[in-house]
């Protein structure tokens, strides 16, 4: 008995032998049902990134969170502006005296408790009323100078995680993060040197500490994964806290804060893009003299600015994949920068698909993604042994066994085009073949097969936006339609059988950067 459903354009599976002819390339990946390479690694849905704290603070932001949690399975969440002055945490009175108000950071954490989550809890940007300069940062203006008083710096930090403590217990506080400032090798985050950030992280890790030893802090949250073996060499010499490594990397060439992607961003050739950059900061911290530090990579994703469409095409989706299964275990998190287009560092966006870094649209349409993150999400705890560098074959605790398969082919055109020109067209995927999926030992019995699909045209909802002519505003009834067309239904549906000391065989037709995900369910 099989049922067929499919939502996307190509072929179905059974006319897609006739398509292809015998000089095309088999891919096979090989595995054996009885044969584990040990527990799945979920290191990918540990943290997800959002823009900032005040934006946390919306209705449609918290039900797209709501949503990604369920999905996704993220843990921690990591923002920008928790201290700014849009969430009102410091001023000082007529005497100098500072008065702290925590009730807008209580809002946004108590709906994170709400759902599960937790704060990967970044410590900026600097609060006027304790900033040594008027320099700021996006279009609401984070303050990007070093404190005029580090005491009363310290003192904020102290009383932060003093109401932290009261408020949800030190048992809880204890599996949090606390990260300190964002990006302060770059002069657009933090306007002070190297030896002024050193400061600012040894008063913000002390004040931490000093409420509870066992609360975790880190840094130095640098972009290009800089200053990691000074930072422990640092920490190491002057006897300072120290408890995680945190970074950022992006896969494209030029440039940083080019909020609008009007310099251009060029998607890196270098197949470990990313990914090197991971093994690398490893490698430094493992022969460093602190070399149990975890390691966080609290910003990653292909592409630095949320003007990039490289984010809303189907090529991401591949991608994402492709880099976490290049890192392995070389990261404890790997935080993709960002879960929704709710995101104003250059301000409202008046489009809705502007290249944003979200997996979903301001109007929580899934981009593919978010596919990524949900199909990772769905495999089993167990990792089965497996040759092929593009796939996961895992099993959980019932029997069922879920197979995550995936081409992930850069077909940008170098470095004379930039992303903004070549993302934004229609980009029809070629074929790759044949892909054959053999596993051994799958015990004999009834299982229900479905196969789901993120490709050229099938739940790439950019695909179906462009079809409309890429209206600069969306009806309701056009955001219904996008989403119902990419919904993420299965294209496949079948019962099968397996008999005793027979194989499980699937085979079908795979397209540059497609993405599949077979789940195969014991009744």
């Amino acid at each position: 008995m099989a049922v067929l459903s499919f939502c996307c354009s190509g072929p179905t599976i059974a006319q897609q032998s006739k398509l292809s002819g015998p000089e095309m390339p088999q891919r096979l990946i090989s595995a054996d049902f009885t044969r584990m390479e040990g527990k799945f690694n979920t290191m990918f849905n540990e943290c997800v990134g959002a823009g900032r704290a005040n934006e946390g603070l919306r209705a449609d932001w918290q039900q797209q969170l709501a949503y990604v949690r369920k999905e996704c399975g993220f843990k921690y969440i990591r923002m920008h502006g928790l201290l700014s002055d849009d969430m009102a945490v410091y001023q000082e009175d007529k005497n100098g005296k500072p008065v702290y108000n925590f009730m807008y950071i209580d809002v946004l954490f108590d709906f994170l408790h709400s759902i599960g989550m937790k704060p990967f809890v970044e410590l900026g940007f600097m609060p006027s009323g304790l900033a040594s300069g008027s320099k700021t940062i996006f279009w609401w203006r984070g303050n990007v100078t070093p404190p005029r008083d580090y005491e009363k710096w310290g003192a904020l930090v102290r009383n932060l995680a003093l109401h932290f403590t009261e408020r949800y217990g030190a048992d809880e506080v204890k599996t949090w993060y606390f990260e300190v400032w964002n990006e302060p090798n770059l002069d657009g985050f933090w306007a002070g040197t190297q030896q002024d950030y050193f400061k600012l992280y040894t008063y913000s890790a002390k004040a931490i500490k000093s409420v509870n030893p066992a609360y975790r802090v880190g840094g130095p949250a640098t972009a290009g994964a800089a200053w990691e073996p000074e930072m422990i060499e640092y920490c190491h010499r002057n006897n300072v806290p120290l408890d995680f490594i945190s970074t950022h990397s992006y896969g494209v060439k030029q440039g940083y804060l080019d909020e609008f992607g009007n310099s251009g961003t060029v998607l890196d050739k270098n197949p470990m893009s990313v990914s090197g950059d991971v093994i690398q900061s490893r490698r430094e911290i493992a022969h460093s003299p602190m070399p149990g530090l975890e390691l966080h990579y609290t910003e990653w994703s292909s592409s630095y600015t949320p003007a990039d469409p490289l984010h809303d095409s189907y090529h991401e989706a591949s991608y994402v994949l492709q880099k976490l299964k290049q890192v392995g275990k070389a990261a404890n998190s790997m935080s993709y920068w960002v879960f929704t287009d709710i995101f104003e560092e250059p301000g409202p966006r008046f489009t809705p698909f502007h290249g944003g870094f979200g997996m979903l649209t301001i109007q929580g349409i899934n981009k593919p993604v978010f596919y990524a993150y949900k199909f990772m999400n769905q495999l089993g705890d167990m990792e089965l042994k497996n040759s092929d560098s593009s796939s996961w074959l895992c099993r959980d605790s019932a029997g069922n066994m879920q197979a995550l398969i995936w081409d992930f082919t850069n077909t940008h055109p170098g470095d004379s085009v930039h992303n903004q020109k070549y993302y934004i067209r229609d980009l029809p995927a070629k074929p790759k073949g044949k892909l054959k999926v053999r596993v051994e030992n799958v015990p004999a019995g009834m299982y229900s097969l479905e196969l789901y699909r993120v490709g050229y045209k099938c739940n790439d909802a950019y695909s179906t936006y462009l079809s409309l002519g890429r209206p600069a505003q969306l009806s309701s009834r056009q955001v219904e339609a996008i989403k119902s067309l990419n919904d993420g239904s299965p294209i496949l549906k079948e019962i099968v059988e397996i008999r005793n000391g027979a194989p499980f065989v699937k085979d079908w037709e795979i397209r540059e950067n497609d993405v599949f995900l077979l789940n195969l369910i014991k009744l």
